[in-house]
C-alpha cells in the first residue's frame, strides 16, 4: 500500500470527485508519482509504499474535472503541502471541493 493516499469528494454535489488527475511530488520538486480518482473520488495506490521524511505536495488537476461538468471554477489547480515526520505513518490527504472554494485535514 502507498503511504500517501487520498480522497476528493465534491462538496458541491454531494458525491465523489471521480477522473481527477493528481500528482505527488517529493522534497525537491521532483515528480513521485500520478494517479487518477476512481469512481469513489479515491487514489489508494499513489507513490511507494514508503517515503523519507520531508515536504511533499499533492497537486490536483481540479479545472478539468469542473469543465468536464459544465461548470467553472476559480480554481483550475489545487495544490496541498504536506510534511511526512513519520517513516513508518500513512498519510491520507482527503480534498473537499467545491467550484470557489476546498478544505483538507489530516485524514486515517
Amino acid at each position: 500500500m502507498s503511504q500517501v493516499t487520498t480522497h476528493v469528494l465534491d462538496a458541491a454535489l454531494g458525491i465523489p470527485a471521480s477522473g481527477i488527475a493528481v500528482a505527488l511530488s517529493g522534497p525537491s520538486g521532483e515528480l513521485i508519482a500520478t494517479g487518477e480518482t476512481d469512481a469513489d473520488g479515491r487514489i489508494a495506490e499513489l507513490g511507494p509504499a514508503a517515503l523519507t521524511p520531508g515536504d511533499y505536495r499533492l497537486e490536483f488537476q481540479v479545472g478539468a474535472y469542473f469543465a468536464a461538468s459544465g461548470r467553472s471554477t476559480f480554481y483550475p489547480r489545487v495544490t496541498l503541502d504536506f510534511i511526512v515526520t513519520d517513516a513508518t505513518a500513512h498519510y491520507h490527504v482527503p480534498l473537499l471541493l467545491s467550484p470557489f472554494a476546498y478544505s483538507t485535514y489530516r485524514g486515517s
